[in-house]
C-alpha cells in the first residue's frame, strides 16, 4: 500500500462547455437534484408506498436497503467497468441505467421485484454524483474547484427541500408509481442536458480495471473514504429519528414537523455553500470545521429536546455543519486519487451511503437499549469525533512522509 503520494502539481485549462460554463454547472446541479430526489423521495411517500404493495411500514422499508445496497456495489462496479469511457460518456450510460431503473420501479407489480427494481436504480447512484463533480472541477481553474463541486453537491440539498416533499404530495395525490415515473423521466431530461451542454473529454481507451483498482492502494484516499463513512453517520443518527424525536419529545404541532424538514433542508444546502466557499480557501481547515462543529451542534441535541426553537435552530446547524464536509473530502480525493480519479469520486457516496446505514444503526441500538432520544446527539458527536480523529490521522502520515499538499491562492 502506497503511503506517500503526490497530489497534482500541474494544472490544465479548464474544459469549455459549448454554451457557457454556467449552463454546463446548472445541467450538472440539476442532476444531483433529480438523482437525490430520486433517494429522499420514498422516505416522504413510504406509507403510500406499503400500502399499495400490501406491506407493513417495516416490510417496505427494505426497498430504501435494496437502493442503498445498489449504491454502495454500484459506484465502485460500474466505475471500474467504465474505465475506458470518457467521463462524458460515462454519465449519459449512467443516467440512462437511472432513467430505466426508475420506470423498472413503477412498472414491476410484486414488493420482490420492486426492490429487484429499486437496487437497479441505486446502481449508479454514487457514480453519477462522483463524475459530475469531477466534470464540474475540470471546467474551472484549479483553485476554484470547491466552489464548483459545492455548486454540484448543492442539488442534493435542494432535492431535500424541494423533490422530496413534491414527490411526497405527487404520491399522496396520485399514487407512488406516478412519483417515479416523474423522477425517471427527469433523469432522461439530465441525459438530454449533458448530451448537449456537457463538453466532451477524451476518453482514455488504453485504460483498465485493473489500473483503477491498483491506483486506489493509497493510505490518503482510503483515510478520506474513512472520514466520510464515520463522519457523515452523525447526521443520519439524528435524521432518521427525527419525526420521532419531535412528536414524541418535543411535541410539536404536525405542521411543524414538516417545517422542521424544510429547516434541516436549509442547513444541508447552506453547509454544501459554506463548506465550498472554505475549501477554495484552506481545504483541510474546512474539514476540520465541519467535523468539530458538527460535534459541538450535536451534543447540544440533547439539551435542546425540549426547546422548541433552540431544537430548530440546531436541526439547522447539524446538516449545516456536516454537510459542509462534502466538498472538502471530495475535493482532497480529486488531489490523492491519481489514475482512480472516477473510481474514487464515486467511492465517496458509497461511503455516504454506509455512514446512512452506520448512523441509524447506530440510533436503533441507543434506542433499543432505553438510552433514550437524547442519546442519538451524543452517539452522533462520537460519530463525527471519529471522523476528525480519522482525518487528522491522515494528515499527520502525510506530514511524515514530507510530501507538501499543494493549495493555490484564490485568484
Amino acid at each position: 500500500m502506497t503511503i506517500q503520494t503526490v497530489p497534482p502539481t500541474g494544472t490544465q485549462p479548464p474544459a469549455v462547455p459549448p454554451v457557457g460554463k454556467n449552463v454546463a454547472l446548472l445541467v450538472l446541479t440539476f442532476g444531483a437534484f433529480v438523482v437525490g430526489t430520486g433517494e429522499f423521495a420514498i422516505m416522504g411517500m413510504l406509507p403510500e408506498f406499503a400500502a399499495s404493495l400490501h406491506l407493513s411500514t417495516a416490510d417496505a422499508g427494505y426497498a430504501i436497503t435494496a437502493y442503498a445496497l445498489g449504491v454502495v456495489v454500484g459506484a465502485p462496479l460500474i466505475t471500474i467497468l467504465g474505465a475506458r469511457l470518457s467521463r462524458r460518456e460515462l454519465l449519459l450510460v449512467l443516467l440512462l441505467l437511472f432513467g430505466f431503473g426508475n420506470l423498472l420501479s413503477v412498472a414491476m407489480p410484486t414488493p420482490g421485484l420492486v426492490e429487484v427494481a429499486r437496487f437497479m436504480t441505486g446502481l449508479p447512484h454514487g457514480a453519477i454524483f462522483g463524475v459530475s463533480a469531477l466534470v464540474a472541477a475540470s471546467m474551472v481553474e484549479r483553485s476554484r474547484r470547491g466552489w464548483a463541486v459545492g455548486r454540484v453537491l448543492s442539488g442534493i440539498a435542494i432535492s431535500t427541500l424541494v423533490g422530496a416533499p413534491f414527490s411526497t404530495f405527487a404520491a399522496n395525490h396520485f399514487g407512488w408509481r406516478i412519483a417515479y415515473l416523474m423522477i425517471g423521466l427527469l433523469g432522461f431530461i439530465t441525459f438530454v442536458g449533458v448530451w448537449r451542454f456537457i463538453p466532451a473529454d477524451t476518453p482514455n481507451r488504453t485504460n483498465s480495471p485493473l489500473r483503477e483498482i491498483t491506483a486506489l492502494g493509497n493510505t490518503q484516499v482510503l483515510l478520506t473514504l474513512l472520514t466520510a463513512a464515520i463522519g457523515f453517520g452523525g447526521m443520519f443518527a439524528i435524521y432518521t429519528y427525527l419525526t420521532s424525536v419531535l412528536q414524541n419529545v418535543t411535541h410539536v404541532p404536525e405542521w411543524q414537523v414538516m417545517l422542521y424538514m424544510v429547516v434541516w433542508g436549509g442547513g444541508m444546502l447552506a453547509g454544501a455553500n459554506i463548506g465550498a466557499w472554505l475549501v477554495d480557501r484552506n481545504i483541510n481547515l474546512a474539514a476540520i470545521f465541519a467535523l468539530a462543529g458538527s460535534i459541538v451542534a450535536m451534543l447540544v441535541f440533547a439539551a435542546l429536546l425540549h426547546n422548541n426553537w433552540g431544537l430548530m435552530l440546531d436541526v439547522f446547524m447539524i446538516p449545516a455543519c456536516v454537510n459542509a464536509l462534502g466538498p472538502a473530502l471530495q475535493t482532497r480525493l480529486m488531489d490523492f486519487a491519481g489514475d482512480a480519479q472516477t473510481l474514487a469520486a464515486s467511492l465517496n457516496h458509497s461511503a455516504f451511503n454506509i455512514a446512512n446505514a452506520l448512523g441509524a444503526s447506530l440510533g436503533s441500538v441507543l434506542l433499543g437499549q432505553q438510552f433514550g432520544y437524547g442519546a442519538l446527539g451524543i452517539g452522533g458527536a462520537v460519530l463525527s469525533m471519529g471522523g476528525l480523529l480519522v482525518y487528522l490521522l491522515a494528515l499527520f502520515i502525510l506530514k511524515k512522509s514530507g510530501v507538501p499538499e499543494e493549495r493555490l491562492p484564490i485568484t
